[in-house]
């Protein structure tokens, strides 16, 4: 498949970020009476100007959970650049052994990177240590904000997937990734996913949970902040290794696993994900799929 020019996938990426935020002017959320609401609260995170003092808050019948790398975008080289200045600024030292990315946080690639690099640490240094390393990959990851787009990529049908499934009846999307917050956000919004996705909650990379841990955490958050109970509210984790698959099934989620990362098909399945997709390509298929772990009948029937 021939690539489109530099020029031409900038153009491309601001026209999804117009369709998205043109899309999210609309508030498409009910109450639990099934009455329309447009409120401060809104998954899709837009206030009409003339509701802008409505403090009711949306029904939430749902909660999806999408990971980032591999499962949306792919920013690796960018990603590989930018952890490997922050270590040698931490560190003094370079980067010459680099551990694997796939399912992991950034904290547990920064410690395992220290082993790996034959750096000399002490538990009453370990807290310090990293607080500088997340520092400083913020920083190194904003000086490269303009390569995300001209390096990264967004996968194929991942836009439209994320936006499809904003339009399911009570739902809420946010992320759980190994990624810092900052550069989390600031991926999220190279590619125009930013406003479709509540990023006030979620799960990152600088959070000290396992992440079937954090997953709980997500969903605690999001009932805290929408109002619905834990578990009455069911929930999907979409994302590309097998961690995730365990980390989904410790979280008291479904999942979803996308073979568009470092895992095949196969092994996404042995691991035990409830559906599995080749990619984000067929958004309809995306949306079944989603719609049929998420719905409430359905759902508590699994449990």
């Amino acid at each position: 498949m021939l690539r489109a020019g530099r020029a031409g996938r900038a153009r491309a990426f601001r026209t999804r970020r117009a369709q998205a935020r043109g899309a999210t002017s609309a508030c498409h959320c009910r109450d639990r009476t099934g009455s329309r609401v447009n409120c401060v609260s809104c998954p899709l995170r837009r206030v009409l100007s003339n509701h802008a003092q409505c403090a009711r808050r949306c029904a939430i019948d749902r909660l999806v959970l999408w990971n980032i790398d591999l499962t949306l975008i792919d920013v690796g080289k960018v990603a590989r650049d930018a952890i490997a200045d922050a270590f040698n600024r931490v560190t003094g030292r370079p980067l010459a052994a680099l551990p694997q990315l796939a399912g992991r946080s950034d904290t547990e690639i920064f410690f395992e990177s220290l082993y790996l690099n034959d750096v000399p640490t002490g538990a009453a240094e370990d807290a310090d240590l990293l607080a500088r390393y997340c520092h400083a990959l913020e920083s190194a990851f904003a000086k490269r904000h303009d390569d995300l787009v001209r390096e990264g990529r967004l996968l194929p049908g991942a836009h439209d997937a994320v936006l499809a499934v904003a339009g399911l009846p009570g739902v809420v999307q946010t992320v759980l990734t190994g990624t810092i917050k900052p550069n989390a956000v600031r991926k999220l919004a190279a590619f125009g996913l930013d406003s479709i996705l509540d990023t006030q909650i979620g799960g990152y990379g600088s959070d000290a949970y396992p992440r079937g841990s954090l997953l709980l955490e997500v969903r605690r958050q999001a009932s805290e902040k929408y109002g619905a109970p834990i578990e009455e509210t069911p929930a999907v984790y979409i994302a590309d290794t097998a961690r995730d698959v365990e980390a989904a099934a410790i979280g008291g989620a479904r999942s979803i696993a996308v073979a568009s990362g470092r895992e095949m098909a196969a092994e996404l399945d042995e691991a035990g994900a409830e559906a599995v997709l080749v990619d984000l390509a067929d958004t309809a298929q995306v949306l079944a799929a989603v719609d049929r772990l998420t719905r409430p009948m359905e759902a508590n029937a699994n449990r």
